[in-house]
Protein backbone atom coordinates (compact mmCIF):
# COMPACT_ATOMS: atom_id res chain seq x y z
CA UNK A 1 0.00 0.00 0.00
CA UNK A 2 0.87 3.63 -0.48
CA UNK A 3 0.27 7.30 0.59
CA UNK A 4 -0.55 9.72 -2.17
CA UNK A 5 -1.09 13.25 -0.80
CA UNK A 6 -4.39 14.91 -3.22
CA UNK A 7 -3.25 18.68 -4.37
CA UNK A 8 -6.47 20.17 -1.43
CA UNK A 9 -4.32 18.73 1.55
CA UNK A 10 -1.01 19.75 0.19
CA UNK A 11 -1.95 23.28 -0.79
CA UNK A 12 -3.32 23.92 3.51
CA UNK A 13 -0.58 21.61 4.24
CA UNK A 14 2.15 24.14 3.15
CA UNK A 15 -0.17 26.89 4.30
CA UNK A 16 -0.28 25.87 7.90
CA UNK A 17 3.90 25.10 7.58
CA UNK A 18 4.24 28.82 6.67
CA UNK A 19 1.81 30.31 9.19
CA UNK A 20 3.95 28.03 11.41
CA UNK A 21 7.01 28.70 10.11
CA UNK A 22 6.02 32.60 10.67
CA UNK A 23 7.02 31.87 14.67
CA UNK A 24 9.14 29.50 14.89
CA UNK A 25 11.10 27.73 11.60
CA UNK A 26 12.56 25.09 13.58
CA UNK A 27 8.69 24.44 15.29
CA UNK A 28 7.36 24.04 11.68
CA UNK A 29 10.31 21.74 10.98
CA UNK A 30 9.47 19.20 13.75
CA UNK A 31 5.49 19.50 12.78
CA UNK A 32 6.06 18.93 9.67
CA UNK A 33 8.58 16.22 10.31
CA UNK A 34 6.05 14.69 12.86
CA UNK A 35 3.01 14.31 10.89
CA UNK A 36 4.52 12.83 7.94
CA UNK A 37 5.63 10.06 10.25
CA UNK A 38 2.29 9.53 11.88
CA UNK A 39 0.79 9.63 7.87
CA UNK A 40 3.26 6.97 6.76
CA UNK A 41 3.01 4.88 9.58
CA UNK A 42 -1.16 4.28 8.70
CA UNK A 43 0.84 1.93 5.52
CA UNK A 44 0.84 -0.81 8.17
CA UNK A 45 -2.12 0.31 10.05
CA UNK A 46 -4.55 2.18 7.78
CA UNK A 47 -7.72 1.45 10.15
CA UNK A 48 -6.40 2.53 13.08
CA UNK A 49 -7.94 5.72 13.13
CA UNK A 50 -11.68 6.68 13.67
CA UNK A 51 -14.20 6.46 10.96
CA UNK A 52 -14.70 10.37 9.75
CA UNK A 53 -16.32 12.88 11.51
CA UNK A 54 -16.98 14.72 7.82
CA UNK A 55 -18.27 11.58 5.97
CA UNK A 56 -20.76 8.67 5.95
CA UNK A 57 -17.90 5.93 4.60
CA UNK A 58 -16.26 3.34 6.27
CA UNK A 59 -12.95 4.15 4.08
CA UNK A 60 -12.88 7.51 4.84
CA UNK A 61 -11.24 7.89 8.35
CA UNK A 62 -9.56 10.95 10.44
CA UNK A 63 -6.56 10.98 11.86
CA UNK A 64 -6.00 13.26 14.92
CA UNK A 65 -2.70 15.11 15.69
CA UNK A 66 -2.08 18.04 18.41
CA UNK A 67 -5.42 19.49 17.21
CA UNK A 68 -5.50 18.58 13.60
CA UNK A 69 -7.51 16.65 11.64
CA UNK A 70 -5.91 14.82 8.89
CA UNK A 71 -9.17 13.03 6.46
CA UNK A 72 -7.67 10.34 4.23
CA UNK A 73 -9.21 7.25 2.03
CA UNK A 74 -8.44 3.82 2.38
CA UNK A 75 -8.56 2.41 -1.16
CA UNK A 76 -7.04 -1.42 -2.08
CA UNK A 77 -3.73 -0.31 -3.20
CA UNK A 78 -3.66 3.30 -1.87
CA UNK A 79 -4.23 5.78 0.92
CA UNK A 80 -5.14 8.78 -0.46
CA UNK A 81 -4.11 11.56 2.21
CA UNK A 82 -6.73 14.63 0.97
CA UNK A 83 -8.10 16.70 3.78
CA UNK A 84 -6.77 19.12 6.82
CA UNK A 85 -8.29 21.11 9.51
CA UNK A 86 -7.89 22.56 12.60
CA UNK A 87 -9.77 22.23 15.77
CA UNK A 88 -11.09 25.81 16.36
CA UNK A 89 -12.34 27.05 19.48
CA UNK A 90 -15.86 28.93 18.99
CA UNK A 91 -15.80 32.32 21.47
CA UNK A 92 -19.64 33.25 21.93
CA UNK A 93 -19.56 36.67 23.41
Amino acid sequence: MRIEFKESFLKRFESQLRFIANDSPKNALKFKNDLLTQIHSLVFHPLKCRKSIYFNDESIRDLVYKGYTIVYRINEDKIEIFGLTKYQEHVID
